[in-house]
């Protein structure tokens, strides 16, 4: 059974977030992620995580307020881009996690991939102990955002050539992009090397969309055993009480005996 990530950013808002790692672990997460650990000093974090696997965190966005998603694609903003992602290699690095996901921006057109396509080969030269993550996103929820389709992320990585970057597959966003998140997954799964998962139409606990998630956790053990699956969603209530899907599959990995 693959290992599950507690997103800190979405779950477990019940409580400060440097207590969140604790919460998570109790409640049965095998790791924690979290999308933004820079307004925390990575001396606290060490000791919220306790040692907690990081199974992923995001590049500094920039200026959210404002509608920075990123420098990565964004032309002209290549300082920009060099210093927020040296400031998450030096987090990534020292708090052990296992991806880092490179936020593209908000961008458009050939002269936007080409500087994405450069300041990613930048970054994974700078960085050859980190595994990189490519995610698109889909533009309801982020307007204007460079990666917005699956099909298009995949060709930038398979241009690139470089083992250390990858897909990161979210589910909500799959079946928001393509609506057959599940034909997503079949398509792309070789490239995969991170997952997040949250119900859909709602974007809550896991469950919806044409997408089993016991199958899913079989297909990622058959094939790439080294991914984590993080659970990234908006709690319905309370985030403990609605982790019956979690109870539900480790009862089903100590059946099977994994």
């Amino acid at each position: 059974m693959p290992r599950f990530a507690a997103n800190l950013t979405l779950l477990f808002t019940e409580v400060p977030m440097l207590d969140r790692p604790d919460w998570a672990a109790r409640c049965g997460f095998d790791g924690v992620e979290v999308l933004f650990p820079y307004d925390i000093s990575m001396t606290e974090w060490e000791k919220a995580l306790n040692g907690a696997p990081l199974a992923l965190i995001n590049t500094p966005p920039g200026d959210w307020a404002s509608g920075d998603r990123g420098f990565a694609a964004v032309p002209g903003m290549e300082l920009q881009f060099r210093d927020s992602f040296l400031r998450a290699a030096e987090y990534a690095t020292r708090l052990g996690a296992a991806r880092l996901h490179v936020m593209a921006g908000v961008a458009k057109g050939p002269m936007a991939e080409q500087c994405y396509t450069e300041n990613l080969a930048w970054a994974a030269a700078q960085a050859p102990g980190l595994t990189l993550t490519l995610e698109p996103l889909n533009p309801d929820d982020m307007p204007g955002y460079f990666l917005n389709d699956y099909d298009q992320a995949a060709r930038i990585i398979d241009d690139l050539g470089l083992p250390r970057i990858g897909l990161q597959f979210d589910l909500w966003h799959a079946a928001r992009l393509h609506g057959d998140a599940h034909a997503v997954w079949d398509t792309h799964r070789h490239r995969i090397n991170h997952v997040q998962i949250a119900g859909f139409p709602a974007r809550n606990e896991p469950g919806g969309g044409g997408f089993s998630l016991p199958d899913l956790c079989d297909d990622i053990d058959a094939h790439s055993p080294q991914i984590w699956v993080s659970a990234e969603y908006r709690p319905a209530k309370g985030t403990a009480q609605g982790l019956g899907w979690l109870t539900a599959m480790k009862a089903r990995s100590a059946l099977i005996g994994d």
